[in-house]
């Protein structure tokens, strides 16, 4: 449902947010977890915490003899929502469910355990609480560095010699930064382009979008007409949150590449992006009539939905936002105090976070039933930011305090996303914006501390991905884990470390890793720490 990825699991997330409505709901500040919540995690107590998380040296990834088998559009893996997976999911015996990079029985011997890994972490469960487990499954949709991306064959390389720079770029799962260095000082500049591009894919299927974009730099100074080269670039500014910037670039490429699928289909993600709709859909379909694509297909659909919602809409901006709105149902009084709002609140979270998105953010404004009719949001959303920020707002006539609270919500997800290249943590996420929108765990956490002295709290890798699939109980223990451990990360470490993971998350750190670097923590001490905290706080 949303433009670059729902939440993250330690890899590339867009802040979609659409369960945020159902945690104001659920948890306001008068409501407490209470039995239901409690209820629904007992199934939890025959899950035992997992052993300490080990780190898992991975091989080098297998060199490609040639840039023309690099699909183009693996880099729009860094835009789009992952395609389903092949992964591995345990059935528990209480019914729930955990998908993974892959499982395997425990190899010793004298450990009765289930191991599976999640990216670049191992956990273990008691082989007893397993019902059985399904191999080669699709998986829910993540947010992944290195994720799925359609098949689509690129535009014609103008590469060479691939395979002999990469062996010298690219050593012991590294970039060689002396090879590259010079490789670019020879006088062929066709090889310091591929030297620099392989590099800067290096990088980019590490997650580490800021060193990748330097790399696709040096490579676009010595090719600065190679449409591969453009394409990937273009991918990765808007990786970083620079859409405006990266329009130049994708156009360029369609003019270098006219008859590219790919080039054209990337210009109508920039575009979409950049808040350009009508000409997103004008280039996908386009793209489409070269060559079909069901993911191309599937953002055709969706924007000719929103440009059909939003046909008679008109638009105001200010310093930070665009804003979209159908005249008739908001007088021009509440959009001057809702975008006075928003500035507001951008200004606070400028000063929290110490952090400016590059680019305007587009906030529109529905009907109830054009906002359902647009983003296909369950009955219960309140507001959606999918790269957008779109909310209904029948009834509403003035900038409620409700109102303020969720537009703070949602546009901190914005700042937290850019912040992290999209590879935010869906807990930390939805932790950080439940500060900044003034809640507290105060009201719920006697409940919580109960949840962490009995072992029932929901696992920190099982809330790295999308709340999504979780029933109402279920995400409500989510929410207040996320706040709760959101607030002891600021409160033990100040926010000025929260804002040191998200950058190391934009670098391409792991979670754990991010966390160990910064608050000296993994998983299970971050969770002792925390259930420490909770009963002192609040007793059991």
């Amino acid at each position: 449902m949303d433009f670059v990825r729902e939440h993250t699991t330690n890899r590339p997330c867009v802040p979609l947010c659409s369960l945020c409505s159902l945690w104001l709901k659920l948890l306001a500040p008068s409501r407490k977890i209470g039995v239901e919540a409690e209820l629904a995690w007992q199934g939890w107590t025959s899950f035992r915490r997992p052993s300490p998380s080990t780190l898992v040296t991975l091989q080098p990834p297998r060199r490609r003899s040639r840039i023309s088998r690099v699909r183009a559009l693996v880099l729009i893996l860094v835009l789009l929502p992952a395609l389903p997976a092949p992964a591995d999911v345990i059935h528990l015996k209480n019914g729930r469910t955990i998908w993974a990079d892959q499982v395997r029985e425990s190899k010793n011997k004298n450990e009765d355990r289930v191991e599976y890994d999640l990216g670049d972490n191992t956990y273990a469960i008691p082989k007893s609480s397993v019902d059985h487990i399904d191999v080669g499954g699709a998986a829910p949709v993540h947010a992944a560095s290195g994720a799925s991306a359609p098949d689509i064959t690129p535009p014609a390389t103008s590469f060479d010699h691939e395979a002999d720079i990469a062996q010298k770029v690219i050593r012991d799962g590294k970039v060689d930064t002396d090879a590259l260095a010079s490789l670019g000082q020879t006088a062929n500049p066709e090889r310091a382009a591929t030297a620099y591009f392989l590099a800067g894919k290096h990088e980019s299927d590490r997650g580490n979008f800021q060193q990748a974009k330097r790399y696709y730099e040096s490579a676009l100074h010595f090719q600065p007409d190679n449409s591969t080269l453009l394409i990937y670039y273009a991918a990765t500014l808007m990786r970083t949150g620079q859409a405006a910037e990266a329009l130049s670039h994708a156009q360029h490429a369609v003019v270098i590449a006219p008859d590219s699928p790919d080039a054209i289909a990337m210009l109508g993600f920039v575009q979409f992006a950049s808040d350009h709709t009508p000409d997103a859909i004008r280039s996908w379909k386009k793209s489409l009539a070269l060559r079909p694509d069901a993911t191309v297909s599937q953002y055709l659909a969706r924007a000719e939905r929103e440009s059909s919602a939003e046909s008679d809409f008109s638009q105001r901006e200010s310093s930070h936002f665009n804003l979209h709105f159908e005249g008739k149902d908001t007088s021009e009084t509440f959009r001057r105090d809702l975008l006075a709002t928003l500035d507001s609140e951008y200004d606070d979270l400028v000063r929290d976070l110490g952090y400016s998105p590059r680019n305007n953010i587009a906030v529109t404004l529905y009907t109830q039933q054009a906002f359902f009719d647009v983003t296909r949001a369950p009955s219960w959303t309140g507001a959606i930011n999918d790269g957008k920020l779109r909310i209904p707002v029948s009834g509403v006539s003035s900038v409620t305090p409700e109102l303020t609270r969720v537009l703070k919500h949602e546009l901190t997800h914005s700042f937290v996303s850019q912040m992290s290249s999209n590879r935010c943590p869906t807990w930390l996420n939805e932790g950080i914006a439940q500060i900044e929108e003034g809640k507290s765990s105060a009201s719920n956490g006697h409940q919580l501390a109960q949840l962490f002295a009995a072992g029932n709290e929901i696992p920190f890798n099982l809330l790295e991905g999308s709340f999504m699939s979780f029933s109402a109980p279920e995400a409500t223990v989510a929410y207040a884990e996320s706040l709760a451990a959101a607030e002891y990360l600021r409160d033990a470490y100040g926010m000025s470390e929260i804002t040191s993971i998200l950058e190391r998350l934009s670098q391409g750190s792991s979670t754990e890793t991010a966390l160990r670097a910064t608050v000296h923590s993994d998983y299970r001490q971050l969770r002792d720490e925390m259930a420490r905290k909770l009963k002192e706080r609040y007793g059991e």
